[in-house]
């Protein structure tokens, strides 16, 4: 009994970790198609690839008072990012390709998924009130975009759009602090809420979903 106890232990431990790779990738080659799309240099495609993976989770370290701050007490970050520019880089200018705004929607709808949801369970640990968890895992989610499309001189893509991205991340992190309540554990919350998340906007994309205007 033991023995399986130490294995789902490390099944559980590992995977989170995966799965937070995975959002920090998605979220970073969001960043970096953006970049070739503007056609910035080396030091400006690591700028804009650092800010939209690390932003919002630097805010909502800082909102909720967590230091060290994840990717500074994670250096590999750091490096992969820097590797990651330099390669995308290189590759985008070997094979002629020509990134597209819509391109950068599919890793970011991963990176919005999982952020969300992580972020999340990160305040409800911290002993947040709900729906201060979720404008947390909101923030986590979002911000990194933001800060992404500012620094390309674009108005962010989750304010103009005009499809469900933000409201995605509300609803989705609803389902994280739902089955956190219920007694599911950490990990399991956030894999669900991020499929969630992730899958909600892929149909946002593929059917070009709209939020409602205002008309003057």
């Amino acid at each position: 009994m033991s023995e399986e106890l130490s294995i789902a232990n490390w099944f559980v431990t590992y995977s989170g970790t995966a799965f937070e790779v995975i959002g920090t990738l998605a979220f970073a080659i969001s960043g970096l198609l953006e970049a070739a799309r503007k056609k910035l240099d080396i030091v400006g495609m690591a700028m804009v690839t650092f800010l939209a993976a690390f932003g919002g989770g630097t805010l909502r370290d800082v909102l909720l008072d967590r230091r060290p701050f994840f990717w500074v007490e994670n250096e590999i970050w750091i490096w992969a990012v820097l590797v990651l520019s330099a390669l995308a880089l290189l590759f985008v200018r070997t094979s002629h390709l020509e990134p597209t705004r819509r391109a950068t929607a599919w890793p970011d709808a991963i990176g919005l998924g999982i952020f969300t949801a992580g972020g999340t369970q990160i305040a409800l640990q911290a002993g947040m009130p709900a729906i201060v968890a979720v404008i947390m895992g909101v923030i986590t989610a979002v911000f990194g975009g933001v800060l992404r499309d500012v620094v390309v001189n674009e108005i962010p893509r989750a304010f103009v759009d005009h499809q469900p991205y933000s409201a995605i991340a509300f609803a989705g992190g609803w389902v994280v602090v739902l089955l956190s309540a219920i007694g599911a554990s950490a990990f399991v919350s956030v894999v669900v809420g991020a499929v969630v998340i992730t899958g909600l906007r892929f149909l946002a994309i593929i059917f070009s979903w709209r939020l409602p205007t205002w008309k003057l």
